[in-house]
């Protein structure tokens, strides 16, 4: 009988060690240790090669460390040995959705639930494998997700990893709108598990994304205070620091405690780290070495945000040629899409390889569309708008300023005026006289756009002879005259300018010398100090009129008007 109390007690102990084993994978997993996580699952397979829980696992380290091949064939083997286990067929669906076979995912999810179905309800531990499955592949559907995940927790409300999938599920659900549902089920996950440090990692994330530092800081040392081994706590740790702080220092020392929980896992992670810090202090020649050594360790396999690292760190070094080696061949690796600083980082680099203005103007229209939120995508495009002006790219810079107005959702029609000036800078007159006339018709009393309307349509038709280019010009200045004679001190400049223009056109173009003469006068009203109003008066003056003029131009008698005046400055 003592034997076989001994016998039971012993199968009871290895039957724990085996679960313990198999959480410590999982724990090695959710700290994104892979290799020591990969090598767990591997021992327990060694001693029962049928373990489906360890090949599962096995199989999602693969995919989290982007080896969907390695899992893809130990799914397959698997099946072919055991066709009829359910988590291996999910985690065969998992690599069909990743491949964007959506409908043969689905038929496999189902048909899992069926084999592992039960009198008491679907098998938790499958339903929460389909869970993840769709939260983490693109194609995944997240209505499904939240669907099995909900259910999963009410047969098994005790599971901390469930809850962890629901709030992952709920969070990429509703972006924004889901931050509620992820943070009750992150909170509940720490709750059923207090010592599972991954749901207050999530929870910092939540709070990242609105930009609540205190509480991104606050959970993070949660997690590492739950599980001082807790490695992902430590890389999240190191970007805060280096992104939302920019301590570098304390970067850095966060950096080696990461390092410091990562025994036996593969340096080339450390190494990137270490390349953006570097070059985050300026070491140029620091950061591109870490980088280069992190891309010929991983040979085929390199990622794409290492060719990025080394393009920032050779801008940054001004070798633009090896720059833009690398952000070519990031461009080209990439598959998951782009952000508007990428094209920000091949906007530069392009730059000062000497491309044109219109070449890296269209590099910032193309990261403007990657964004869909508003106001960052105008934040994007403000800066890349500023960049042009740096550059002395005028035309860019007012199409790009053109391009912010209009995506703004109630854009202020006040800012049409330096829009125009740029254009018309620029030589896009036509542009720039269009902008003019709106901005007129949304503030009929104000005299800039009048007076930018009729300088630009003086540089429209220098003969001042071309319909509708004269009326239009005779108009707005004499619109601006009118303005300006409300407040003389303040419209002084712009006011003598137009008197200027409708001088000369009556006493030039028009031979209307009467009407020349009493614009003189209102711009004289206007500043009597003005030397070459004075001066045009003074010929005025000086040569009197041969026949009588009426208004348009034409004279009774046989005379010509006196005095020829040349056309006046369109200089304010």
């Amino acid at each position: 009988m003592k034997k076989t109390l001994l016998t039971l007690s012993t199968v009871f102990m290895l039957a724990n060690l085996g679960a313990q084993s198999l959480q410590e994978g999982i724990n090695h997993l959710y700290a994104d240790r892979f290799k020591n996580a990969e090598q767990t699952f591997q021992k327990l397979l060694a001693a029962n090669p049928n373990n489906a829980d360890a090949t599962y696992w096995l199989g999602q380290t693969y995919l989290d460390k982007d080896d969907n091949e390695a899992a893809r064939q130990l799914y397959d083997k698997a099946l072919a040995a055991n066709g009829n286990n359910p988590l291996i067929m999910v985690g065969k669906a998992h690599i069909l959705l990743l491949d964007k076979k959506v409908e043969e995912a689905r038929q496999l999810f189902e048909s899992a639930l069926t084999l592992s179905r039960t009198k008491k309800g679907d098998d938790p531990a499958v339903l929460n494998a389909i869970g993840r499955a769709n939260v983490d592949a693109k194609d995944g559907n997240l209505t499904y997700a939240v669907e099995k995940l909900e259910m999963a927790l009410q047969r098994d409300p005790k599971n901390a990893d469930i809850a962890l999938n629901l709030g992952n599920a709920y969070r990429k659900k509703d972006p924004g709108q889901g931050g509620g549902k992820a943070y009750e089920n992150y909170k509940l996950a720490a709750q059923i598990n207090p010592a599972f440090a991954y749901p207050y990692v999530r929870i910092a994330a939540l709070f990242s994304t609105q930009k609540q530092w205190d509480l991104v800081l606050e959970n993070l040392n949660k997690a590492i205070q739950v599980d001082p081994s807790f490695s992902l706590a430590y890389y999240e740790l190191f970007y805060y620091y280096f992104f939302a702080k920019q301590d570098y220092t304390q970067a850095e020392a966060t950096l080696n405690k990461y390092i410091g929980t990562r025994a036996n896992e593969d340096k080339t992670e450390d190494d990137y780290m270490y390349s953006q810090l570097c070059w985050a202090k300026k070491d140029w020649n620091c950061a591109i070495t870490k980088a280069e050594s992190v891309k010929t360790a991983m040979g085929a396999k390199v990622k794409p945000r290492v060719f990025k690292q080394l393009a920032y760190s050779y801008l940054g070094k001004g070798d633009f040629a090896n720059a833009k080696t690398n952000v070519d061949a990031f461009f080209a690796k990439e598959k998951e899409g782009f952000l508007p600083a990428d094209y920000q980082l091949k906007a530069e680099v392009y730059t000062g390889g000497g491309a044109t203005c219109e070449d890296v103007y269209a590099l910032y229209i193309q990261g403007a569309a990657s964004d869909t939120v508003v106001q960052s995508k105008v934040d994007f495009m403000t800066k890349a708008a500023d960049y042009f002006k740096t550059k002395k790219c005028t035309k860019q810079e007012a199409d790009m300023r053109w391009a912010i107005y209009n995506t703004r959702k109630s854009p202020n029609p006040a800012g049409l005026i330096n829009i125009g000036i740029l254009f018309s800078q620029a030589g896009d007159l036509k542009k720039a006289d269009s902008l003019f006339a709106v901005y007129n018709t949304a503030y009929p009393d104000s005299i800039y756009g009048f007076y930018w309307r009729g300088r630009v349509n003086y540089s429209l038709d220098t003969t001042m002879t071309v319909e509708p280019y004269i009326s239009t010009l005779l108009q707005s200045n004499e619109k601006t005259l009118a303005i300006a004679a409300t407040d003389k001190a303040r419209y002084k400049s712009m006011g003598t300018n137009a008197a200027l223009v409708l001088t000369g056109y009556y006493n030039n173009i028009r031979s209307n010398r009467d009407s020349a003469y009493a614009y003189l006068l209102k711009g004289l009203d206007i500043d009597s100090t003005n030397t070459q109003l004075k001066s045009i008066k003074e010929i005025f003056d000086k040569q009197p009129v041969k026949g009588t003029q009426k208004p348009g131009g034409k004279t009774t008698g046989t005379g010509k008007p006196s005095a020829s005046l040349r056309k006046p400055s369109n200089k304010s």
